[in-house]
């Protein structure tokens, strides 16, 4: 039901734009003629960082996003003070579409929004409401320095313009999905091999028998990490194939539901489920309720996408008692016999997360583009990760990392962390590889008490357990197409079929639901799907290897 609430409130925006476009809203195209008065800045000046005073809205497109007071935290204080750049938070109220509908409908867009790649920006940029940022890349240093020209190319809209900024890109490789075992009780159980899924099977068996209270196998929020699982059966692949609806043979996709490793998958899964092996409201559960589990001592394996959050959190909260406490990152579990070096838990894109997008009712978009090619460079990024200098760092090494100081290194690691938090939360250009190759610069200075749990599992285990999944972006059809239909249908079908599996009384009841799914989800047009998909996807790897 919430699939199709948000389908329909999708056709509802392609109406709402279109009445929009066709009625002239917004702008031009083009920068603001400088005879006019810039409501959105200040009197410009050159500072030496490369941007001006501007003052912009900035909306978030999302449920759960609130977007704390600019200049409540030393990060924001020290923008506004130091780089006279003031952001005027708009509030989704947890209904991030309706929200959006409202605004486009009373012709009030935000200066800039921060959303989801796809059919929520292709739908304005079709309508004609945002700003092309085709100049202001070649304009400005930072993003040209760090982003890849096959990035910023897949960013393109089909008018072959790039209206979006990225967030969270990288040239190099990052993930943060994976397995974690909680110590004490590996620890006292003999800390046995943990390698296959054999292995685990009799893992969690022992943890059933001697810890009868513990939740033996934790898989996260509506049950993210069970299909992370996939990863383990079957070298170079990850989930990001199962979202597809198909793998990769040759050149062309597949459907996921007759790939042998996908039903080795789902019986495993549905044999940890019937013998109470792991969390039994896997499908429902909250983030809340998977916090509470993990931070109260009460998960003794855990497999998610976002392992490094979860491990890190709860591995503070047990040290707080008792320093040898604790949560440790382990090497994916995998299928016996495959090469564990080619076994993945995490998927990446160069692409990053999400984007942001400046639309025609900034007066300014030059300045407000500037601010985002700022957050993106060495000064941006410090400040915005690590907080300004003079609180937790005053001095950089060579590469231009920041060198931690007595306050970093004597501050309870809680607090530090929550503090950065904070910060984080408005690092909307997020430069992964300057953050990683920082971060670890930084935790070299560090003795092994004082390094971040989340630091020591990404370049240990996660980093390398991630498979670069960017030839696979933008594969996604518009919902309100005749192929984006299908594709509803056909993940209407999936979950449901999915849920029947995972929760299934026996393995001839798995094979049974499987088999209901092929044949319900090609009635459905699943093939079209496909060739939708592969079509996009060798579109995706022309336009990377041009770029090499």
């Amino acid at each position: 039901m919430g699939n199709r609430m948000k389908w329909i409130s999708l056709l509802l925006i392609s109406l709402v734009l279109l009445l929009a476009a066709c009625s002239g809203g917004g702008n031009s195209n083009t920068s603001p003629n400088t005879s006019e008065k810039n409501l959105n800045t200040e009197v410009a000046t050159d500072d030496g960082s490369g941007i001006k005073p501007v003052t912009f809205s900035f909306y978030g497109n999302y449920d759960w996003l609130t977007t704390s007071p600019w200049g409540d935290n030393e990060a924001t204080k020290w923008i506004q003070e130091n780089r006279k750049v003031t952001v005027e938070p708009i509030q989704s109220g947890g209904a991030a579409g309706e929200k959006l509908n409202t605004m486009i409908v009373g012709g009030d867009l935000p200066d800039v929004i921060f959303t989801d790649r796809g059919s929520s920006v292709e739908r304005l940029v079709q309508a004609g409401q945002l700003v092309a940022l085709d100049d202001y890349y070649d304009k400005y240093p930072n993003f040209k320095k760090y982003v890849k020209e096959s990035t910023l190319n897949l960013l393109r809209s089909d008018d072959g313009k790039i209206y979006q900024i990225p967030n969270w890109y990288t040239s190099g490789q990052f993930g943060n999905g994976g397995w974690m075992v909680n110590k004490d009780i590996y620890n006292e159980l003999g800390r046995p091999t943990l390698e296959t899924f054999d292995d685990l099977y009799q893992y969690l068996r022992l943890v059933q028998e001697k810890y009868p209270d513990v939740v033996p196998l934790e898989v996260g929020e509506k049950g993210a990490g069970l299909e992370i699982m996939y990863g383990g059966f079957k070298e170079n692949s990850t989930s990001k194939f199962i979202s597809l609806m198909g793998y990769p043979e040759g050149d062309k996709l597949s459907s996921i539901l007759d790939d042998p490793a996908y039903e080795e998958m789902v019986l495993y899964i549905n044999k940890l489920y019937r013998e109470r092996l792991m969390t039994q409201d896997a499908l429902q559960q909250t983030q809340d309720a998977v916090k509470e589990k993990v931070n109260t001592n009460r998960v003794a394996v855990m497999v998610e996408s976002n392992i490094t959050t979860y491990g890190a959190e709860g591995h503070r909260a047990l040290t707080a008692n008792n320093p040898d406490s604790g949560y440790e990152i382990i090497w994916p579990i995998h299928k016996a016999g495959l090469d564990k070096t080619q076994v993945f838990v995490s998927g990446f894109e160069t692409l990053g997360w999400n984007v942001s997008v400046i639309t025609k009712k900034a007066k300014d978009p030059e300045a407000i583009f500037a601010y985002f090619d700022w957050i993106t460079g060495p000064e941006g990024q410090k400040v915005l990760f690590f907080g300004p200098k003079g609180l937790y760092w005053d001095e950089e090494d060579a590469d231009g990392a920041p060198i931690p100081n007595e306050k970093y290194k004597t501050t309870p690691a809680n607090e530090r962390t929550e503090t950065m938090r904070k910060f984080e939360d408005f690092n909307w250009a997020g430069n992964t590889t300057f953050i990683d190759t920082a971060k670890m610069s930084l935790e070299a200075l560090l003795s092994a008490n004082q390094k971040s749990w989340e630091t020591v599992a990404q370049s240990t285990v996660t980093w390398k357990t991630a498979l670069d999944i960017t030839e696979f972006v933008n594969t996604d059809p518009l919902p309100d197409t005749e192929i984006g239909i299908i594709a509803q249908n056909v993940g209407d079908i999936y979950t449901l079929a999915y849920a029947q599996m995972v929760q299934a009384k026996s393995d001839e009841e798995v094979l049974s639901a499987l088999e209901t799914a092929k044949k319900n989800t090609q009635k459905a047009g699943l093939d079209k799907l496909l060739e939708f998909r592969t079509e996009k996807w060798q579109e995706n790897v022309k336009k990377i290897n041009v770029t090499k």
